[in-house]
């Protein structure tokens, strides 16, 4: 074999050789309809983005999503993390976050929110206040009404968060305020407790079809709050979509997805799929307001031919 063939021979081979590591390496990354990703969600959305993965899973059969329900802060700390991907919370990125990430990761997040929930009121069905205004509730859980107020968190949850920015200004909370661990756990805990009232995200309590949900309405219910953007006074709202939509409960927050990826990867799926049709309905159907497509109803009549 002559100087001239060798030297083609291992171009060649160099060739193929760098194309099939090339071909191995695009190979590794996942996609919308294979592979597996992990995900960190706050825990007050648990009820409905568990009903999101499952019905993703069962049209792409071969993706898998790992969910870890937690509290706010805690989403934003595994988001620094290589391993999740995308988080899913009640706030976007700012300015400095966004630089941060950028610099971090040499290309900016994605984030839009998905739908609009609610911190629900919830009391016992013995309870004889069921009806509080905005000033009612700031009295409570700054501690100048000594009621029991019962938090899905000691600290660090999208709903003490919300609940110190919205109510109560940046104030704290007063002795009367307590925590346990997690949602359902305010729940219970409202059971046992004809005196108090509770916080939770609506999708844990909005959803009457899901019949977890619906049992332990028999011994909770939703307590009715002051609309303050309302004309007429004196009205007060249930948390729903419809009161969410119109700005009539005061209590609404967004749910918002924050995603690294920056190809059609697993991640890319999902979030289009929660931005879609599919996912928008499903959130409709545990009692959010859907952010990306409205349903609205529409009357028609049909002529019926003689």
């Amino acid at each position: 074999m002559n100087r001239i063939s060798v030297i083609a021979l291992w171009s060649c081979l160099f060739f193929v050789s760098c194309t099939g590591n090339k071909k191995n390496k695009i190979n590794t990354y996942d996609t919308p309809a294979q592979g597996t990703i992990y995900i960190s969600v706050d825990e007050s959305f648990k009820p409905v983005i568990e009903q999101q993965i499952k019905v993703y899973h069962s049209s792409f059969p071969d993706t898998k999503i790992i969910a870890s329900y937690k509290s706010e802060i805690d989403c934003f700390k595994d988001l620094m993390k290589d391993s999740t991907r995308m988080i899913i919370v009640a706030k976007g990125l700012s300015k400095d976050e966004l630089n941060f990430f950028e610099n971090k990761l040499s290309f900016k997040p994605q984030y839009a929110e998905l739908a609009y929930d609610a911190v629900s009121v919830i009391i016992n069905q013995q309870s004889k206040d069921s009806v509080f205004t905005m000033a009612n509730l700031k009295n409570i859980l700054s501690g100048k009404k000594n009621t029991i107020a019962v938090m899905d968190g000691k600290n660090a949850t999208s709903t003490v968060r919300f609940l110190q920015d919205s109510v109560l200004k940046g104030t704290a909370f007063g002795k009367n305020v307590v925590a346990v661990n997690g949602s359902q756990a305010v729940i219970e805990a409202i059971k046992q407790n004809l005196n108090a009232i509770g916080f939770i995200g609506s999708s844990w309590v909005g959803n009457i079809e899901e019949p977890k949900q619906k049992e332990d309405l028999k011994t909770i219910k939703l307590a009715l709050v002051e609309c303050v953007k309302c004309i007429e006074k004196d009205l007060f709202a249930k948390p729903s979509q419809a009161t969410i939509t119109f700005g009539q409960y005061p209590l609404a927050r967004p749910l918002f997805y924050i995603l690294k990826e920056n190809w059609m990867g697993l991640g890319t799926g999902f979030m289009n799929f929660l931005s879609m049709e599919r996912g928008q309905l499903i959130f409709r159907r545990s009692g959010l307001a859907p952010a990306k497509m409205s349903f609205l109803k529409r009357i028609s009549k049909i002529k019926e031919q003689e």
